[in-house]
């Protein structure tokens, strides 16, 4: 919702407000009225004062409240944000497997199945050593066809598109 469209609402409800205001006050005056013996007798009832500052008081605070909305209606609208999602390729890159070895292809086909994996969970699902499959995924990733993310004491594989 818009800050100017915010800005109506709320003095609409401020409007509101002040009729409620005003019509508890003249319901006041007129419990107060009957049921005071203070004025039956000539004198000002105390109450007619508290009914007064407290009327003062709900106005007080609508006032702010209209000042709120008045700031929202003439403030300047802030810049909008266009986010436009980019069509996708779906033509998938033809990668040159010929110079690849036997391990290093087996390892890239764990990789494509998971699309995503921990390294650690590599070295499980492979017979490699930790070197070993530290320099294919090197290699992999000189050639563009994985990303290695840091996540704690371990590296997340990411296959990329």
């Amino acid at each position: 919702m818009e800050n100017k469209n915010v800005g109506y609402l709320i003095l609409g409800i401020s409007v509101l407000i002040i009729a409620i205001v005003f019509i508890f006050n003249n319901a006041m005056k007129t419990i107060v009225k009957e049921g005071c013996p203070a004025v039956h007798q000539g004198l000002v009832c105390p109450a007619y004062t508290t009914i007064a500052q407290q009327t003062y008081l709900a106005l007080a605070i609508v006032g702010i409240i209209v000042i709120i909305g008045l700031v929202l209606i003439f403030s300047p609208q802030k810049e909008k944000i266009i986010i436009r999602k980019i069509k996708e390729n779906n033509h998938k890159k033809e990668i040159d497997l010929s110079d690849l070895k036997l391990e290093e292809k087996s390892l890239l086909k764990i990789i494509q199945g998971q699309k995503a994996m921990f390294q650690a969970d590599l070295i499980e699902k492979s017979s490699l050593g930790k070197v070993k499959i530290s320099r294919i995924l090197d290699k992999f990733e000189n050639r563009g066809l994985i990303e290695r993310k840091r996540r704690g004491l371990n590296n997340l594989i990411v296959l990329k598109d």
